[in-house]
């Protein structure tokens, strides 16, 4: 009860306190107030403008396998938006050195941001410019987000807009480069395929020089005319000659044969993959789906005047209290 009481009557003390000194804690909070107006005015604080680009990335790393796969079969779909993955994937390249390289010699940020390229750390000084004022982020449904803030609305609107074909072209010169590499192992695998067939396709070639074009069928006919004319017959035995001719080239010919038709099959996936790998070389599509295209502002994003007045205005006329409560009570004490 006495805690209670005591804190009743030092809530009533400081409510009296604050009353009587009513004016002066209002000309405080004035005067705060205009400071903080003048302060954060655009002669001082410079506003800044944000722009946004909001895009989902597509699933797709290979044409090839997304277009010409069955399609029971096919892993992505060209027209699917993209995922957790892919969003984190966006984002690791945004933030990658290849891209930021990209878009600081597009914009020339080094001289936007008034940056002196002779001072002693001006890659850091420009890293802590861009760190401030462009932001990649992922939204709650696994879109990617790009941030620009700049003074030029029409400039942030550029730079953001500008940032989202960059990505597109960064990452499709990435799967070009890698596709390139692929396209010439692939290649390679195929061209020596092909020249297996034809070394296969010659030695069966002169196998049928030789007169051996189908082991089976032509034994088969030999047989069965040695067994209507007889095998002691000048017919029979002249049969039994080419039989005898035949059965030394069995074993080749049916090696070849067997052989070819597998090399062919093989050839022929090899001829696919060629095929596939062709098409991510030399065909491209969209890297992203555009949901917000980055539009110039026209309201400012930085400073929020009202905001600020109201926050210094509080703070100082709280603080102020505080003041007179802790000079009301070294008095009360002195006394």
């Amino acid at each position: 009860m006495t805690q209670n009481k005591e804190f009743e009557f030092n809530f009533v003390d400081i409510i009296s306190l604050i009353w009587e000194y009513k004016k002066q804690l209002m000309i405080i909070g004035l005067i705060a107030a205009v400071l903080t107006a003048i302060f954060t005015a655009p002669f001082i604080i410079k506003p800044k403008y944000k722009s946004e680009v909001v895009f989902y990335p597509t699933t797709i790393n290979s044409i090839g396998n997304a277009m010409f796969t069955d399609l029971n079969k096919r892993e992505a779909d060209p027209l699917a938006f993209g995922e957790e993955e892919e969003a984190e994937n966006a984002l690791q390249l945004l933030n990658s050195s290849a891209l930021q390289n990209r878009i600081i010699k597009n914009f020339d940020l080094m001289r936007h941001y008034d940056i002196d390229p002779e001072g002693k750390s001006p890659r850091t000084d420009l890293g802590d410019e861009m760190k401030k004022n462009i932001e990649f982020s992922r939204t709650r449904h696994l879109a990617v987000e790009i941030s620009v803030m700049d003074e030029s609305p029409e400039k942030a609107a550029e730079i953001a807009n500008g940032i989202a074909a960059i990505y597109d072209s960064v990452k499709t010169e990435i799967q070009h480069q890698v596709a390139l590499e692929a396209l010439i192992i692939v290649e390679d695998q195929y061209k020596s395929k092909e020249k297996e067939v034809w070394d296969l396709r010659t030695k069966l070639k002169e196998l049928g020089d030789k007169g051996i074009t189908n082991y089976e069928e032509q034994s088969r006919a030999i047989s069965e005319e040695i067994y209507k004319t007889g095998v002691n017959t000048a017919r029979g035995k002249m049969l039994r000659e080419e039989q005898d001719k035949l059965a030394k080239y069995a074993g080749e010919f049916t090696y070849l044969n067997e052989t070819l038709i597998l090399e062919l099959e093989s050839l022929s996936q090899l001829r696919k993959k060629f095929e596939k790998s062709r098409v991510d070389v030399e065909k491209t599509l969209p890297q992203k789906f555009v949901l917000t295209s980055g539009s110039v502002p026209e309201k400012k994003s930085y400073p929020i005047r009202s905001l600020l007045v109201l926050l210094v205005t509080l703070s100082t006329v709280f603080l102020s209290i505080l003041v007179l409560v802790v000079l009301n009570q070294m008095s009360l004490l002195k006394k």
